[in-house]
């Protein structure tokens, strides 16, 4: 038993379980966006994936519900994947700091999938968008 707990230990204090992945997938998951159709977001209605249909890009796992949308993801990754790797877009906006993005608080604008948080900093995020944008997009390309 102590053991276990010194390795789980290991494993959640490990430099590798902070250092910043590109695409977001919690601590002990592989999963891009929780698990969810990427693609379904921008048919405005986000369902959950399968594992039926699924793809290996950029180090982690992404499920679609339907052939046709793992279809449009393999055609066109960066159209379909979340700003900010997954990570929440108003907490890279205003403290260049990587929070989880949540699947149920999100916003395609400009034809971009954009995840936040919680209900707080979605409804902040949403008070200035454009802003919150540019901002954002400055602070990613620095990592």
């Amino acid at each position: 038993m102590k053991s276990i707990l010194l390795s789980v230990f290991a494993l959640i204090f490990s430099t590798n379980v902070f250092a910043a992945k590109e695409i977001y997938t919690g601590f002990f998951g592989n999963d891009a966006v929780s698990g969810y159709d990427t693609v379904s977001f921008f048919d405005g209605m986000p369902t959950e994936g399968s594992s039926t249909f699924k793809t290996e890009h950029d180090g982690v796992t992404w499920k679609f519900a339907n052939q046709a949308n793992l279809d449009k993801f393999l055609a066109n990754p960066a159209q379909y994947a979340p700003q900010y790797g997954g990570h929440c877009s108003w907490a890279i906006a205003a403290n260049d700091a990587l929070a989880p993005g949540d699947p149920m608080l999100w916003k395609v604008v400009d034809n971009k999938l954009y995840l936040n948080y919680n209900e707080e900093t979605f409804e902040t995020w949403n008070q200035d968008i454009e802003g919150f944008i540019e901002t954002g997009d400055k602070n990613w390309a620095k990592r």
